[in-house]
């Protein structure tokens, strides 16, 4: 899927390459395997990967992660410290950066690409993973889906349902890490040519 009629590929492709290469930004819901495809991308493009979070944070600032995730939730230092981090790393160059607003964040100057999974395979990975019931995989996926929503609006004005302006949309429910990646790099090196 695309949102400019097929081809993928933004018009003005030169603001996507900084002074040092090309910049992927990639999106998606918790257990969509944003991490997991981010590395490969950059891995397969030759790119460093920018995945600063919460648990970057918690490291630097001698917290737990559940610490700061709770803290997150009152205090918008938290979320605007971890951003404002990202973007600063993908300023420095050609990168992926790879995180829940990072098309958001990288809107004008990135590949934006968003990977979309329904709730209910996300939470199945994340119960797979976690190995933890699926009703409660559930329950607390759709409740953080929630709460991410309503932050995100809050602090930035972001929409994080609507991702329709994101040069690449991939249907990541039933194609596995390889697969979507495979996409990615195939649509920056239509970039790159």
């Amino acid at each position: 899927m695309s949102n400019d009629g097929g081809s993928g590929i933004p018009r003005d492709v030169a603001r996507l390459h900084g002074p040092h290469g090309l910049r992927v930004a990639i999106s998606g819901k918790s257990g969509c395997g944003n991490t997991t495809v981010s590395r490969l991308v950059a891995t397969q493009l030759g790119l460093r990967m920018v995945n600063y979070t919460f648990k970057n944070l918690a490291r630097d600032r001698g917290k737990s992660f559940e610490e700061i995730c709770i803290l997150a939730e009152t205090d918008p230092q938290y979320d605007h410290t971890v951003d404002s981090m990202q973007v600063k790393l993908a300023e420095e160059g050609g990168c992926v950066l790879g995180s829940r607003l990072a098309i958001w964040l990288l809107r004008d100057t990135a590949l934006t690409v968003y990977l979309y999974v329904s709730l209910e395979v996300r939470a199945a990975r994340i119960a797979l993973r976690e190995r933890q019931p699926l009703a409660e995989a559930l329950e607390e996926t759709d409740a953080r889906d929630h709460r991410d929503h309503d932050r995100y609006a809050r602090l930035y004005g972001y929409d994080v349902d609507d991702y329709d302006f994101a040069a690449l949309i991939v249907d990541a429910e039933m194609r596995d890490q390889y697969e979507v990646a495979r996409a990615i790099v195939e649509q920056a090196a239509r970039l790159r040519a």
